[in-house]
């Protein structure tokens, strides 16, 4: 899929979709008939395939089209504030409350209203999306009047795994089922390399600069199993429009990230049913991602959750048996990296406690460290 925000298509007329592949009509067909249906629908999904693109093809082949589509991503906006963007306030309910606002579930009254990321939104704010599936009735933060009925279509997104959230208890059962009625997995772009050429053509002409590759350079981009999917292709697609002008891009062009990866039945035999943290865990052990280069990047370019992050470091710290220093030699990072790691944890939340992953084990290295080790 095509990101909807460098489509340049008209919002009545729905997002470009580019690509033809198998996977790729599977779920478009499947969307179609979902959007004919006034039915709640949550799309699942790795970080940058498209969810939002796909929410936005719903609404425009639903009835609502002509209604407005507003989107609200629920991991951008802080816990204390999630509440007034979707229920709106009044002037003076809280501090910074210098005029009322209207909430997405109004802006959007007869449309449609795309919760991104919604397993990142809390306890509270659970509960009162369950209630206003339920009633459609909204009140705005600090209002005593009456509460207001609304009409809105839910679409929901994630990329993390609602049902295991359900089991641990960090989503709520009764919501879960109320915006599950219809589930669309969008599948990755390592799972339909078909599409792979198409859209490097397409985000080519859209950066304004077109590009031509040579067949070598498409190779190395084929074979590459993009963890950030569209969203990272175009990424790649915008730096060498920049750099790369009246020649052909060469595989000596494309970002060491990209070019790096062995081509070979290791990339080809891929498993590709694993998480984006299995497959970011093993390439640092092996030597073949850099944490600062790959995982920071992704991370902030929001391609990687902060439940991600704090995944990636938690498989680290069980094999390092709760030693961040011996995670650095498990990433291959240098043990300068050390107070930089746990500030920028830290800092984003995402610093986990290694004292339950300690035990008596030697110390990890890992296959990159020890290679060094033997020269």
């Amino acid at each position: 899929m095509a990101a909807d925000d460098f489509s340049g298509v008209a919002p009545d007329k729905g997002p470009t979709i580019v690509g033809s592949s198998p996977a790729l009509r599977r779920i478009l067909d499947l969307a179609t008939h979902a959007a004919a249906k006034n039915v709640k629908v949550a799309i699942t999904g790795e970080s940058g395939v498209g969810k939002d693109v796909l929410a936005r093809f719903i609404h425009a082949h639903s009835p609502r089209a002509s209604k407005p589509f507003v989107a609200l991503n629920c991991a951008g906006i802080a816990e204390t504030l999630l509440e007034s963007e979707l229920f709106g306030h009044v002037r003076g309910s809280f501090t910074g409350a210098y005029r009322d606002k209207v909430g997405c579930f109004e802006l959007a009254h007869q449309g449609t209203v795309f919760l991104d990321e919604i397993g990142d939104m809390g306890p509270r704010m659970q509960g009162l999306l369950l209630r206003f599936l339920e009633t459609g009735e909204i009140r705005r933060v600090g209002s005593d009047t009456a509460t207001r009925h609304v009409d809105v279509r839910i679409i929901s997104a994630t990329n993390r795994n609602l049902y295991d959230m359900v089991r641990k208890g960090q989503f709520r059962e009764d919501l879960y089922y109320r915006v599950h009625v219809v589930q669309l997995e969008v599948p990755p772009l390592r799972d339909r390399k078909e599409d792979i050429r198409p859209l490097l053509n397409y985000v080519a002409a859209k950066a304004g600069e077109p590009l031509k590759f040579s067949d070598a350079a498409l190779r190395v981009l084929e074979v590459y199993r993009w963890p950030g999917n569209v969203r990272e292709l175009q990424n790649v697609v915008e730096q060498l429009a920049s750099m790369v002008h009246a020649r052909a891009v060469e595989p000596a062009d494309l970002p060491a990230a990209v070019s790096s990866r062995p081509n070979g039945p290791v990339e080809v035999l891929h498993d590709r049913r694993r998480s984006i943290v299995t497959d970011l865990y093993e390439g640092l052990t092996a030597g073949q991602l850099h944490f600062w280069e790959d995982v920071h990047r992704l991370f902030t370019s929001r391609d990687l959750t902060r439940a991600d992050l704090r995944q990636l470091i938690r498989r680290g710290l069980i094999a390092s048996g709760g030693s961040y220093r011996g995670l650095l030699r498990l990433f291959g990072m240098a043990q300068a990296d050390y107070k930089s790691l746990l500030n920028f944890l830290a800092a984003h939340d995402c610093r986990v406690d290694s004292r339950r992953f300690r035990t008596e084990i030697p110390s990890i290295e890992s296959p990159l460290a020890a290679t060094r080790a033997s020269r």
